[in-house]
């Protein structure tokens, strides 16, 4: 059985990232799984922007974020950042991608996060 054409998975990735408003969230451990996104201590989900759909090799389709989303800590730590997370909205809202950082980070009070313009690759495979 055959998957989604390229344009098809193209249509998915702008329609869920590329033109609607979307937010990055910071968590601590994979949300699959156990993790919680952090929270208190001046966290907030920050606007992030993503670009055009395109081959990120073979069939593979994937867009990239276009800005640099930083948040800092505020009277107190966050923990150790070692995933993120992509959401419809600024607070609750539902989750769009998740995948985990490059590089885990401490983030205690005072220190900013702050995601690299093409740091975040959301990526829509072709069925094997």
């Amino acid at each position: 059985m055959a998957g989604f054409p390229e344009a098809v998975r193209d249509e998915i990735l702008t329609a869920r990232l590329v033109t609607p408003t979307t937010y990055f969230a910071l968590f601590v451990g994979d949300p699959e799984g156990a993790g919680t996104e952090v929270s208190g201590n001046g966290y907030a989900r920050q606007l992030i922007t993503f670009g055009a759909a395109a081959t990120g090799g073979g069939a593979v389709r994937q867009t990239q974020n276009t800005n640099a989303p930083t948040d800092t800590a505020s009277g107190g730590n966050w923990g150790t950042v070692d995933y993120g997370a992509i959401y419809d909205a600024v607070t609750a809202g539902n989750r769009i991608h998740s995948g985990a950082l490059t590089t885990a980070e401490a983030i205690n009070d005072g220190n900013s996060y702050t995601l690299a313009i093409g740091a975040y690759t959301a990526t829509l495979e072709p069925a094997p």
